[in-house]
């Protein structure tokens, strides 16, 4: 398997290579790994303690011992936004993969049959969408209540129409061409043609969809603990330290500048990402 995939000739090799060649992609690839090792290599990294409390150092400004500058209870900033950062990109990942798990199934089902299964799918999502985003996300969170694994589940609740509806039509698209009436004259099961043949086919919009889906998630993600339905202090989260500080804004902006300024390099970087792949997989740019 790990051979065909990094074979030269492979679909993944060709699309690597094509994003080579756009820098704005591979500078937002570069800075989104680097952010995650950062996140992930936070215990040896950070300074200090997140949680540990020094109020003789409280509301002090970036210095040398303090890169970020520390907070109202004295904490290190920098020390918390690397922890923050396992949160808040773990959420938007970890959101996106649910959403966009179902968001298949439920795509491949309404496309292939067709008819009466379609039309009560595509209803249900019409009702789904019908709530503005952010609305909706704060309602099942609501319901759940706050916490790390519920703030997950809301947000990924909010992107399964979008990735049901993109597949979708992808399927909808390719379902009569004629390798599929090919697959389907030997009698090849449902599945395996859904699976073998549609998918493979057509998942390459929905890949796209979702790279530039985390960004939303990890905003969605912030805003949430901001408005206090996500994680909880003092679990620190970039939301969450930005909805801490915002009562600080005016005497001491770098308790707010450096959440929102992580929360804005990560969305970028993700962007430029997406925005890179979808070129890479643009059959009219191949090089």
């Amino acid at each position: 398997m790990l051979i065909k995939l990094f074979n030269q000739n492979s679909e993944f090799m060709r699309v690597a290579k094509q994003m080579t060649y756009n820098k704005f992609a591979m500078g937002g690839l570069f800075i989104f790994v680097f952010l995650l090792l950062a996140v992930i290599l936070a215990p040896v990294i950070a300074p200090y303690d997140p949680f540990m409390l020094n109020m003789n150092v409280r509301n002090q400004g970036p210095s040398m011992s303090h890169w970020f500058g520390t907070d109202e209870l004295g904490r290190d900033i920098f020390s918390r936004i690397l922890f923050a950062g396992r949160y808040s990109i773990s959420m938007g990942l970890s959101a996106t993969a649910f959403s966009f798990f179902w968001g298949v199934i439920i795509g491949a089902i309404a496309g292939y049959f067709g008819g009466w299964v379609d039309s009560v799918i595509m209803r249900f999502l019409d009702i789904i969408q019908a709530i503005p985003n952010l609305l909706l996300v704060i309602v099942v969170s609501a319901v759940l209540g706050p916490g790390f694994f519920n703030t997950i589940i809301a947000l990924a609740v909010n992107g399964i129409p979008g990735s049901a509806r993109m597949l979708r039509a992808q399927i909808l698209r390719i379902r009569e061409v004629e390798y599929i009436e090919a697959a389907q004259s030997i009698n090849c099961s449902r599945i395996r043609i859904i699976f073998s043949h549609l998918l493979p086919n057509s998942i390459a919009p929905l890949i796209v969809q979702a790279t530039m889906g985390i960004a939303g998630m990890i905003s969605f993600a912030a805003a949430l603990s901001f408005i206090g339905l996500g994680v909880q202090p003092p679990t620190p989260e970039w939301g969450a330290m930005l909805s801490a500080s915002r009562q600080y804004i005016r005497d001491f902006p770098h308790m707010v500048i450096f959440p929102g300024l992580m929360i804005a390099i990560t969305i970028l970087a993700l962007n430029l990402m997406g925005d890179g792949l979808r070129d890479a997989l643009d059959p009219k740019l191949k090089r």
